[in-house]
């Protein structure tokens, strides 16, 4: 696979907004863990190859558990998922989906306040529009490193 466009190709300031929201999102208090799994789980479901690779080596890095990740395309079926992480993988597939119920955002209020909502919905949009642009340009997977995109 060769990539049609490579982010070194594009306009400077490119990215700047997305990149200008993982900031925004990395100094929120949200949980570094609970944000890869919001990111691997919208991968899964985009089929982002690139993000998945990434999104696995990063939440690896922070100390989660390969069970975990490689079970996540099933979380409803397996007990190692707190009921907190459950209500914001239901919200991130309904996000992802563009369909969100008001019994799937009214079970993530028990665990959240509206700011921490709303940086979690920020957590899957970003995530969602990266997969999206990835796929696009066909990112090649394989060779992220943690750390290396700041």
């Amino acid at each position: 696979m060769e990539a049609r466009i490579k982010f070194e190709d594009v306009n400077k300031g490119f990215a700047d907004g997305l990149f200008k929201s993982e900031m925004h999102l990395k100094k929120s208090g949200l949980d570094p863990l609970l944000k890869e799994l919001i990111k691997f789980r919208a991968s899964l479901i985009n089929d982002c190859a690139f993000c998945l690779d990434m999104h696995w080596k990063d939440a690896i890095h922070l100390g989660e558990k390969e069970q975990r990740l490689y079970s996540l395309g099933a979380w409803r079926e397996c007990p190692y998922y707190t009921e907190e992480e459950r209500a914001v993988l239901a919200y991130t597939e309904e996000v992802t989906a563009k369909n969100v119920t008001d019994e799937t955002f009214n079970h993530l209020t028990k665990f959240f306040d509206k700011a921490q909502i709303a940086d979690i919905t920020l957590a899957i949009v970003n995530i969602n529009s990266w997969n999206m642009l990835n796929r696009a340009f066909h990112t090649v997977p394989g060779g992220y490193v943690v750390g290396s995109m700041g």
